[in-house]
């Protein structure tokens, strides 16, 4: 579980005290304080493959549970790779045992802090912990404008990017087609909150117009965006 596409602009671990590494394929990603927490500034691109996992249609020994957009590497390397909620709480229990045994049709009620796929020293968030984030940046009512990016949303319903959070129109991946979708238009960030049955997780929605930013659960095998917040 190793290896991913280069990303584009990579900043200098070196020089920059708002950049980190991953030490599991050298990437480098931005970071920011907002509040009393500190983010990652861009959607995580750690290749998460060969993992076998419970879905939809029962135990799927898939070469992959994480993808790019479209299947196309560029999209990874823009937006960040697209992972089951079993491959963002690492299910397998890679990195620590906080998510192990979290996936489609399993009840775990994790208890945080959880990694989950996360570089060390950082973690998951919970539904709480973006209900924080949205506090701090004004309410729901202001934040999906103030948390995405100036520029690559459609129709011109790009954000101001004020806290330097940079959301970014990713799209999503179906759990029973695999059909891609919303990109340019939305952008879909798992926590690790389950919902009260096996089989849903908590995620937070961005959408291309100013709705506001929303909360709500999906299917544990939608393939969505990764956000990681620092312990």
């Amino acid at each position: 579980m190793s290896g991913s596409e280069d990303k584009k602009n990579q900043c200098n671990v070196e020089k920059d005290k708002n950049c980190i590494k991953d030490d599991r394929d050298g990437q480098s990603y931005r970071t920011v304080k907002i509040g009393n927490q500190v983010w990652m500034a861009e959607n995580l691109n750690y290749a998460y493959t060969g993992v076998p996992y419970s879905s939809y249609f029962g135990v799927c020994n898939s070469d992959s549970t994480s993808w790019c957009y479209d299947d196309a590497s560029k999209n990874c390397s823009e937006y960040g790779r697209l992972y089951t909620w079993a491959a963002a709480m690492d299910s397998v229990g890679s990195w620590s045992t906080s998510g192990k045994g979290c996936g489609y049709g399993l009840k775990c009620s994790p208890t945080g802090p959880v990694r989950g796929l996360c570089p060390a020293g950082w973690h998951l968030p919970s539904k709480a912990e973006w209900e924080t984030l949205f506090a701090a940046v004004g309410g729901v009512s202001t934040a999906s404008i103030k948390l995405k990016s100036t520029s690559g949303w459609n129709n011109s319903f790009n954000g101001s990017d004020e806290f330097g959070f940079t959301a970014l129109p990713a799209g999503a991946r179906s759990y029973k087609t695999g059909y891609y979708y919303e990109m340019g238009e939305g952008v879909y960030y798992w926590s690790f909150t389950e919902d009260y049955t096996e089989k849903h997780a908590y995620t937070i929605f961005l959408g291309y117009d100013y709705e506001d930013a929303s909360s709500n659960y999906y299917y544990k095998n939608f393939a969505f965006s990764v956000r990681c917040v620092k312990d």
